[in-house]
């Protein structure tokens, strides 16, 4: 413990001296509001950071360079005039490249949609924007949020190491977060495209409960698996966003209609006699030594900060996770039935196969796949009633090199085998926090995640930001200026 408490001590000292560009989002927001800098300012380098470093990682697809610096003029005049909009006030983000906006185009990873401009905002941007959040563009990602990207498209790379996998289907909003041309991102999840980017790049990222954000707005992969959600440095940014974007919308008949607490409120409310439950076959079995000795640490930082470490059981979910490819195609086809296959020649591989599956997917069997999805969901909201969150890793293997990324996407068995703590809880439609837990022998991040109950986004939140308080994990970064 004496340890963790020395690494802490050691990154507030260099706090001061990080570069601005590598500060979090929370940090930003009280330098704007106590007028230490000008959003005008902070827009003005991370812009000139973007072309700088970005022909490097291609994690933009659209820069909003005009429209930033207008939104960071109109953040200095209100603040000037003393009209605060909140933690993103001034505050340079960016958006996946799914994300509706009627002010460039929107081309969810396609080449198809390369010149399409949307008649409106997707309700999130529309939300950022009116938290006066500057966006500074769109994020690249994987053609139509699967596995692979297009092959016209240059994919995004990992600023820890251009060697190695920077996750999909966020591949843009990992990268550019990770290399601060950024404060934050949005992303999305259908099987694990919030966890992955966060677990390659070293970053804090929620997947909220199902129906918390709205998606209209959003290019869909699978309707009732995707979700929108924050990627930052900690899980402080990612509440102030989340605290922004989530809420019932009229447009979208699915979200919920409940209220949003406070999430900063939190934020050092602690861990002590909070019951965080573990699964240890699950969490330990076949998992990489290096994956699992950084969360065997993490648990025992939660119980010297008085949690309670529980034993429980994860329901039968083999099954289930075989299964994701087929019912997620079943929801793909229905997504692209204008352009495929009457275009299916502009597809890339990846996705033209993920479409065929599910033309060729049967009603028998997505009644099968829907049945155990419901049995799987209620058994896992039994279990989860038993404790405040559960703790896994997000990946059963370290990040990934690129040339073993061969057969992702399209051997099953090796993308079933990435996806076993992910797209259960997609399924479930349960809210998961991914943060950092330590650095491999290659230098590269290692990552965990809480799982919660429905609608407890505010618990996970709890105690990622009490681990986060003793250790530094979160504000490591990559060596890229």
């Amino acid at each position: 413990m004496q340890l963790l408490f020395r690494s802490v001590t050691q990154a507030d000292a260099s706090m001061t001296t990080r570069p601005q560009h590598f500060k979090s989002l929370t940090e930003i927001s009280s330098m704007i509001r106590k007028g230490h800098l000008t959003s005008l300012e902070l827009t003005e380098v991370m812009l000139a950071r973007i072309e700088a470093v970005d022909p490097q990682l291609h994690s933009y697809s659209h820069i909003c360079a005009g429209r930033a610096l207008a939104q960071a003029r109109a953040a200095d005049a209100d603040i000037a005039n003393g009209l605060s909009r909140g933690a993103l006030h001034g505050v340079p983000i960016a958006v996946k490249d799914l994300c509706y906006t009627i002010y460039a185009p929107t081309r969810a990873g396609t080449t198809i949609h390369k010149d399409f401009m949307a008649p409106y905002n997707a309700t999130v941007v529309d939300r950022l924007e009116m938290a006066g959040a500057v966006i500074l563009g769109k994020l690249s990602m994987t053609e139509g949020a699967y596995t692979g990207h297009h092959p016209s498209i240059p994919a995004p790379l990992n600023p820890w190491s251009v060697a190695h996998w920077v996750g999909s289907s966020s591949s843009g909003s990992g990268s550019a977060t990770a290399a601060g041309l950024c404060f934050a991102s949005l992303g999305s999840d259908t099987g694990g495209s919030i966890r992955y980017p966060c677990a390659a790049a070293g970053l804090t990222g929620i997947k909220p409960t199902w129906g918390r954000v709205s998606r209209h707005g959003v290019f869909a992969l699978a309707d009732t698996l995707d979700h929108i959600g924050p990627m930052a440095r900690s899980a402080a940014d990612c509440a102030a966003i989340l605290q922004v974007i989530a809420g019932w919308d009229a447009n979208d008949p699915t979200s919920l209609d409940v209220p949003v607490p406070k999430y900063s409120a939190e934020i050092g409310a602690g861990v002590r006699d909070m019951r965080i439950g573990i699964d240890r076959a699950y969490c330990f079995d076949g998992v990489d030594p290096q994956v699992a000795a950084a969360l065997e640490d993490a648990i025992r930082v939660f119980e010297d900060l008085g949690a309670r470490i529980v034993d429980v059981t994860l329901p039968p979910y083999e099954d289930l996770v075989s299964r994701w490819i087929a019912m997620c195609a079943i929801e793909t086809a229905v997504a692209h039935s204008e352009t495929y296959p009457a275009r299916a020649d502009e597809y890339g591989a990846d996705l033209a196969q993920l479409i065929d599956e599910g033309h060729a997917t049967t009603g028998m069997q997505a009644a099968q796949g829907q049945h155990l999805r419901v049995a799987f969901t209620n058994a896992l909201a039994a279990m989860l009633g038993s404790v405040d969150c559960m703790i896994c890793p997000t990946m059963t293997t370290r990040t990934p090199r690129l040339s073993d990324m061969d057969d992702y996407g399209s051997d099953p068995e090796v993308l079933l085998s990435i996806m076993r703590y992910t797209a259960p809880f997609d399924f479930s439609g349960s809210p998961t926090i991914t943060l950092p837990n330590g650095l491999d022998t290659d230098g590269m991040p290692l990552s965990m995640q809480l799982v919660g109950q429905h609608l407890s986004e505010a618990t996970v939140i709890r105690a990622a930001a009490a681990y986060q308080s003793i250790t530094d994990w979160h504000r490591r970064q990559p060596d890229i200026d």
